[in-house]
């Protein structure tokens, strides 16, 4: 079975690309990316096949591939340019955060927004968010451009192209960088592919990030 914290990060990210993505004027969040996310089906260095809630995608490698993957991090390394995904629950009127994504500057944009995520009927309220760190309403905070602020945990306010989330981060939480790493791709890996579309419809990538190895995503 996948980790339920895995379970709803993936089921999110789908979520959050498949929304209409906006443009609207809103004080710098990131503008968004194309991409695919989905297990992977086949990969022999110059091209993927990754398979998605509405069927397979064929993707093409264009120019130098970087590749990425998860790797231990810290709130510290979050800063008011950071782009930061946020797998969150309410709790109490909050969304508290469950684990807390940093991606490099290359890939601000990716999946961005803020989507629910339950089955129709559930009482429980999940959600992830993608999104440029931002000034907190109001903060006193002594942190680094009063982006972070400090109590019992941390809080993070992230904006997206349409609004914004505040997002509360208790201590313990599980915080980790994508990271520009050399990955060895196997069947079934949970990736994340940044997407270009040449006019004939080929789908183009030169970002792939594996987002759960194949042997953690079952």
């Amino acid at each position: 079975m996948k980790h339920p914290l895995q379970h709803l990060v993936y089921a999110t990210l789908l979520a959050a690309l498949a929304l209409p993505q906006t443009a609207l004027a809103q004080a710098k969040p990131a503008p968004p990316i194309d991409g695919v996310i989905g297990k992977l089906q086949s990969f022999d260095g110059k091209t993927l096949d990754v398979g998605t809630a509405s069927g397979v995608v064929h993707v093409v490698v264009k120019g130098h591939l970087t590749t990425y993957k998860l790797v231990p991090s810290d709130l510290s390394h979050i800063d008011a340019s950071s782009y930061v995904g946020a797998a969150s629950a309410e709790q109490g009127g909050k969304q508290i955060a469950k684990q807390v994504f940093i991606f490099p500057k290359e890939l601000s944009g990716a999946a961005e927004g803020s989507v629910l995520t339950d089955p129709p009927g559930a009482t429980s309220h999940s959600r992830m968010t993608n999104g440029t760190v931002s000034r907190p309403a109001a903060s006193h905070s002594r942190m680094t451009n009063g982006t972070v602020q400090k109590s019992d945990g941390t809080t993070l306010v992230l904006s997206y192209q349409d609004g914004s989330q505040t997002i509360s981060v208790p201590p313990g939480v599980p915080v980790t960088l994508v990271a520009a790493l050399k990955v060895d791709f196997s069947p079934g890996d949970v990736i994340y592919a940044t997407t270009k579309k040449l006019p004939d419809g080929t789908l183009t990538t030169d970002k792939i990030f594996q987002f759960v190895p194949a042997g953690a995503a079952h």
